[in-house]
Parts: structure tokens; C-alpha cells; sequence
């Protein structure tokens, strides 16, 4: 008989308000996670890897512009879109991370490019996309990134000189989202795997890393444990090496994915001031999605439940 599997996924977190979303942008995020979390649960039902699971659902995140990682990615203060992605396999604690990159379809493919096409684990900037090119990773034009409401918050955070957390139109609406994707997912070999990704903070300043691709801070995986993958104010979530914290907690003082996920979510980032959340699978199958803010865009599939999608608290 086969082992039973779980994936689970986000879309971001932060001040999501049903008063502030209208009930077509409702259903399409909705839409956006079941096509997302279908695709992946699909390779698991196969008998297809962690690994290939969470990937392709990062990928189907990319390629949708209500989410800032790829296509969808926020703009700098040079008006460029900079992406960062991670990739982890429990199994061998094998991982690749890209940071700083531009024109990639795919940061997500590029990051696992790393992995397993490369004797390193992070690369940036340049370095990386020279790596890509090499590798025939698939780029698209600046017009391809180009999503009109991503500039037009640009240039309302110029006119604030601030910096804003994915689509945070705090003047306006006080809405505050911390706009990162990410999978996590454990297959019918019972291997664990993680994967993020993001377009970072719009206006940011040139060359600033968040969480992201740190791994660690925003994406973790250990067969012994659990697979994690962070959504947040990213500088907050590196401080508390927040991913894999809950590994550790788990491995070395024997808590539960629950214990762990909700101690460093709901105290040990609050106490630093860190806003967001996470997604985290065991190696048992437990899923556990916590945060700390009004909502989470997230979705969770186990082989015998089913589906389950949530936006707010």
C-alpha cells in the first residue's frame, strides 16, 4: 500500500480583509491556489516526487500575475523586477537558491537548476542569470513582467518614499501583504520538499535579500522533520531563521509540527516584531499553516481529505 501524501502552498500573508476584497478578486485567488495545489497533488497521486510537486506549483504561481514572484513581481526603486527563489529535498538536504535575477520565467526552475546542475547553492545577479543562460533556462522581456497595478504601487511608494510589502496600499486601505509563494509537500516515498519564491518589496532598495532564498530563513526541509516555506516581512523571518527553527524544534527538544509552527509564528516572531506565516509538513502527513496576520492566501491537500483552501483569518 502506498505511503499517504500531503502538499501545502501559499500565496502570501498579511492585512487580507474580506472588507477589502471584492468577491471577483476573492474567486480568482481561489481559483489560482485549487489550479495550483491540483497540479501538484496530481504528480503526488502518481507516485511523482516532493520535489517535482512543489516546483510545478511554484511554477503555476509565477506564471500568475496576482502573485509576486515571477510574472506577478513588484517593482525597485530603479523600476526593475528582482526576483529571489529556494528550492530543498529532505532526503539529502540538498538545496539551490537564486537571488537578485531578472528575465527569468522561472526562478523556482532556475534555483533547482543550482541544485542539481551546479557544486554550489546560492547564486546572485549576474552570476545567476550567466547560469541560466548556460543552462537554457527560459527568459521573457521586461514587457512580459510588465503588470500595470505593480508599477502604478511604485510610484505611489516614490511619491510616500516608502517601501511596500507586496500589494500594500497602506494610504489608502491600511493593507499591508507580504507577497511570496511557496510549496511544501511530501510524497508516497516519504521525502520531504520545500520550495519559495518572490519579487521582494516594492521600491525596494537595490540588492536587498530578504528571506526568501535564504535557506534556513524562509525555506527548509529535513526528512526527519518537516518541509517549510515562509511568507513575511523577510528581515524579520533571517533574524529568527524562522524555516528551520520548527526543524529544530521538532529534532532537538521533540516537539510537534504544531508546537513548533505555532511557537515560532505566534512568539518568537511576534516578540521580534515579524509579521507573516509559514506552511510546514511532517513526515507523518501533519499540516500546519499558522500567521500572525489578518490572512494567508493557503491551500492543503492530503491523499484521503479533502482539498482545503482559506484566505483570511
Amino acid at each position: 500500500m502506498k505511503n499517504k501524501t500531503a502538499i501545502a502552498i501559499h500565496g502570501g500573508a498579511g492585512t487580507i480583509l474580506r472588507t477589502h476584497m471584492d468577491s471577483s478578486s476573492e474567486s480568482q485567488y481561489t481559483a489560482a491556489l485549487r489550479e495550483a495545489i491540483l497540479t501538484g497533488d496530481k504528480i503526488l497521486s502518481k507516485g511523482g516526487r516532493a520535489l517535482d510537486a512543489v516546483e510545478a506549483v511554484v511554477k503555476k504561481l509565477e506564471d500568475n500575475p496576482l502573485f509576486n514572484a515571477g510574472k506577478g513581481s513588484v517593482f525597485t526603486h530603479e523600476g526593475r523586477n528582482e526576483m529571489d527563489a529556494s528550492i530543498m529535498e529532505g532526503r539529502t538536504l540538498k538545496a539551490g537558491a537564486i537571488s537578485g535575477v531578472q528575465n527569468i520565467k522561472n526562478p523556482i526552475t532556475l534555483a533547482r537548476t543550482v541544485m542539481e546542475h551546479s557544486d554550489h547553492v546560492f547564486l546572485s545577479g549576474g552570476g545567476a542569470v550567466d547560469f541560466a543562460r548556460k543552462m537554457g533556462i527560459v527568459f521573457e522581456s521586461d514587457a512580459y513582467f510588465f503588470v500595470q497595478y505593480r508599477y502604478d504601487q511604485l510610484q505611489k511608494a516614490k511619491q510616500n518614499d516608502t517601501i511596500i510589502l507586496d500589494h500594500n496600499i497602506v494610504s489608502n486601505e491600511g493593507d499591508k501583504k507580504f507577497g511570496t509563494v511557496g510549496a511544501v509537500a511530501l510524497d508516497s516515498y516519504g521525502d520531504l520538499a520545500a520550495a519559495t519564491s518572490t519579487g521582494g518589496m516594492t521600491n525596494k532598495q537595490h540588492g536587498r535579500i530578504g528571506d526568501c532564498p535564504v535557506i534556513g530563513a524562509g525555506t527548509y526541509a529535513n526528512n526527519k522533520t518537516c518541509a517549510v516555506s515562509c511568507t513575511g516581512h523577510g528581515e524579520y523571518f533571517i533574524r529568527a531563521v524562522a524555516a528551520y527553527d520548527v526543524s529544530c524544534l521538532i529534532e532537538y527538544k521533540g516537539m510537534t509540527l504544531k508546537e513548533a509552527c505555532d511557537f515560532v509564528v505566534h512568539d518568537k516572531l511576534v516578540k521580534l516584531g515579524g509579521e507573516g506565516g509559514l506552511i510546514a509538513v511532517d513526515s507523518k502527513g501533519n499540516v500546519q499553516m499558522p500567521f500572525n496576520t489578518e490572512g494567508m492566501y493557503r491551500a492543503y491537500k492530503k491523499s484521503d481529505e479533502d482539498l482545503v483552501i482559506g484566505i483570511y483569518t
